[in-house]
C-alpha cells in the first residue's frame, strides 16, 4: 500500500505547473520541520558535487554526518544525475 501511496503522490506532484502551485502544496503538506529539512538535502547533494568534506558540509547546513553520508552513498549509488 505504500507503493501505492508514492504513486498517488507523485501524480499529484505532476499535476503542479507552477513554482507558487508547488509551494503552496509542500507547505500544506509537510510540517515546518520537513520543510526546512528537505531543501537541506538538495543542498547536500550539491554542496557533495563541489567536492566539499562532509564534515564542513554538516557544519554549515546544522545537519548531522550521518545526513550528509547518506547523501554521498546515493551519489554514489549514481543517483542525482540531473542535479548540478
Amino acid at each position: 500500500m505504500t507503493e501505492q501511496f508514492l504513486d498517488q503522490l507523485i501524480e499529484e506532484f505532476l499535476k503542479l505547473k507552477t513554482k507558487h502551485a508547488m509551494k503552496e502544496f509542500l507547505g500544506a503538506i509537510l510540517t515546518p520541520g520537513e520543510l526546512e529539512e528537505i531543501p537541506k538535502r538538495l543542498q547536500i547533494v550539491k554542496m557533495l558535487k563541489k567536492n566539499i568534506p562532509q564534515r564542513d558540509i554538516a557544519e554549515k547546513l546544522g545537519v548531522g554526518i550521518a545526513t550528509v553520508t547518506r547523501g554521498s552513498r546515493e551519489l554514489q549509488k549514481g543517483h542525482f544525475k540531473n542535479i548540478t
